[in-house]
């Protein structure tokens, strides 16, 4: 992973905007002494008008910091398409899709079209997007769509709180979790703060945890069945079980579907990972410095699926399945996708051929990446049918 002396320098605008979050962030240290990472994390990616997805930076695709799966072309989204469309079927006309972020709006307009080409149609299409230039975006995109597909679409300021059925989707999401670390100093867990040097420069420091990261950390050993050693420093996500409930809101019957990248809790704790998953992504470069120019990479850790498992069937949902990307894929009908290329142009055909190897290839996204099902009075069970990974859970 690279060091920050070997990306690549913003323009001058860019620098000032960064300029302006990282002194929001050292007022508010200077005010109330050094804070949780995890508050660090949410001023450098939600802060408002100057965080990573509440300002105007472009994110997505090759003049962004990095690319996802919906934004490659639309095999992911026909795929999922196909996955839940079992449940929508069995929710009846009425039933909502939400997809929690929407990115450029690809996913959604991908989504609808394959809804559409299956008589399958969502009563609605609800998105939930905290960046208001990233909602103008998927608006502007969706509003290209045929009118019976754009007037199913709404843009929602919160989860659904009244009953509700259907199906929540949310692809990278819980990533971006603004996440606590922890690190153990003479057997009792700390927590890592944001602190100013002596030049005013923000670096970190540890203080000792409050009860529930303590707790959340002691359950994590007693489940490994080992003690972190002297000096483990990784992420965990206690308030993980309350953000499911949250996002679920009054989701009465129907089903949850979460694509990320991470691993079971076995392999995210491993002895050898003490430094933890925290990843950032600058300009399609991947490096390990969160004090780089806040507000202008992305800040991201691994998913734990162990704890989301455990925060979905907390929630009072049942366990659907958990398998790779690339087993959700195939599994959910990318070999008729392969089929339908035969009929593209050679440029169309190469183009998609890139795309499915990006999503399925175990050095791409095909392993890295992994899918997670809930489901409440629906049977969703069938979309994981392939490469049920559970047993790592």
């Amino acid at each position: 992973m690279m060091t920050h002396h070997t990306l690549p320098q913003p323009d001058t605008e860019a620098s000032r905007h960064s300029a302006r979050l990282a002194e929001l962030i050292r007022n508010e240290i200077l005010a109330h002494g050094p804070i949780p990472f995890s508050r660090y994390m949410e001023l450098c990616l939600y802060a408002p008008g100057l965080g990573y997805y509440s300002a105007g930076a472009r994110k997505f695709g090759a003049e962004g910091d990095f690319v996802t799966s919906p934004e490659l072309g639309s095999v992911f989204a026909i795929a999922v398409a196909d996955a839940v469309t079992p449940v929508l079927s069995q929710l009846g006309p009425d039933a909502v899709f939400f997809e929690l972020g929407g990115g450029s709006g690809a996913f959604a307009e991908a989504a609808l079209r394959r809804f559409a080409e299956r008589d399958a149609l969502p009563g609605s299409y609800a998105l939930l997007e905290p960046s208001a230039d990233l909602r103008e975006r998927q608006q502007a995109r969706l509003q290209q769509l045929p009118e019976a597909l754009y007037r199913r679409v709404r843009w929602l300021d919160g989860p659904l709180q009244h009953d509700w059925h259907g199906v929540l989707f949310a692809n990278e999401v819980i990533d971006a979790l603004p996440t606590p670390r922890f690190v153990i100093r003479a057997g009792e867990v700390h927590e890592e703060h944001v602190a100013l040097d002596d030049d005013a420069r923000l670096t970190s420091t540890s203080r000792v945890a409050d009860a529930l990261l303590s707790a959340a950390v002691r359950h994590l050993e007693r489940a490994l069945g080992r003690p972190f050693g002297e000096g483990y420093r990784s992420e965990v996500l206690p308030q993980l079980p309350y953000w499911i409930q949250a996002v679920a809101g009054g989701l009465r019957r129907g089903a949850m579907l979460f694509v990320d990248y991470g691993y079971p809790r076995s392999e995210f704790y491993l002895p050898e990972r003490d430094q933890g998953t925290l990843v950032c992504h600058y300009r399609h470069r991947a490096h390990g410095d969160p004090f780089f120019l806040p507000g202008l990479q992305d800040v991201t850790a691994f998913v734990d699926f162990t704890a989301l498992a455990e925060a979905g069937v907390g929630a009072g949902f049942d366990f659907s399945g958990y398998c790779s990307q690339a087993s959700f894929l195939i599994g959910n009908g990318l070999a008729g996708q392969l089929t339908a290329m035969q009929t593209l142009s050679e440029a169309d055909h190469y183009q998609r051929a890139l795309e499915v190897k990006r999503l399925t290839l175990p050095g791409e996204m095909g392993e890295r990446f992994q899918a997670i099902g809930f489901e409440r009075d629906v049977d969703f069970s069938p979309a994981f049918a392939l490469g049920d990974l559970s047993h790592r859970l």
